[in-house]
């Protein structure tokens, strides 16, 4: 099992992310945009949701800005995580909403969360990429548990390079971001210098990146339909399923 993921329970790692990296990530909003459209054309209410991994929960918000009257479940293993996602949830809505400090590499996790399911929607932002490829698999299979029929899986995620080349652009277009950004932010950073951090990042080590065609193969053979690759820049990608609906036997 890897345990590198583990380097973002720290709180210094989760402030570093949410304070420029988050911020730096290239068509960000784009993402967000994309991922509301397909909730609004699958979906005609959210009575409920899931943002597993959730981070600062800013998938979960983006579902709030269209469905305010939506319960959201909230789950990441960090708490200096969860505890952001609380402040910008309370700051920004009003609702019936749950915040859980759960590893979501350990099987378990589903008891933490079941009595709230099933969910119309299930979305996850740049975390499942930690779990080994076995565990990606069981995880895709928990969270088609979880889903109502007609419920919508949706996963922003970092994904493998089919080649050197690829994973080198992706790596120069993300440093190019993460410049632009700091510039915004009068930092004073030289582009060697991110390069440099870039390159020496201690959650590197964490990652375990699987091709998005695999994955959306592993989709396909738990059950999910109307699977796809909504979105792809490089080494990130927007992909994810439906769970069918039920069918009445006549």
């Amino acid at each position: 099992m890897n345990n590198n993921y583990q380097v973002w329970k720290t709180a210094e790692l989760s402030q570093k992310y949410l304070s420029g990296v988050r911020s730096a990530i290239p068509l960000a909003t784009e993402q967000i945009d994309i991922i509301l459209r397909i909730i609004q054309t699958t979906k005609s209410q959210v009575n409920n949701f899931l943002d597993l991994g959730c981070g600062d929960g800013i998938l979960g918000q983006a579902i709030l800005s269209q469905y305010p009257n939506s319960q959201g479940v909230f789950l990441d293993f960090s708490e200096a995580m969860i505890e952001v996602a609380k402040s910008k949830v309370a700051d920004n809505y009003q609702g019936n909403f749950e915040f859980i400090t759960q590893d979501y590499g350990l099987p378990e996790w589903i008891n933490k969360v079941h009595r709230k399911a099933p969910f119309d929607v299930v979305v996850s932002g740049f975390s499942i990429h930690h779990q080994p490829d076995t565990r990606k698999q069981e995880i895709y299979q928990e969270i088609y548990q979880l889903l109502k029929p007609g419920g919508l899986f949706l996963n922003l995620e970092h994904v493998a390079s089919p080649s050197k080349l690829i994973g080198q652009l992706f790596d120069e277009l993300f440093v190019d971001s993460l410049y632009t950004f700091h510039q915004s932010q009068n930092t004073n950073k030289s582009r060697e210098e991110i390069h440099q951090q870039y390159y020496n990042r201690p959650d590197k080590k964490a990652n375990i990146l699987a091709p998005v065609e695999t994955q959306c193969d592993w989709l396909r053979e738990i059950g999910f339909i109307h699977v796809d690759c909504f979105m792809k820049l490089f080494e990130i990608a927007l992909f994810g399923g439906i769970k069918p609906e039920l069918q009445v036997e006549m």
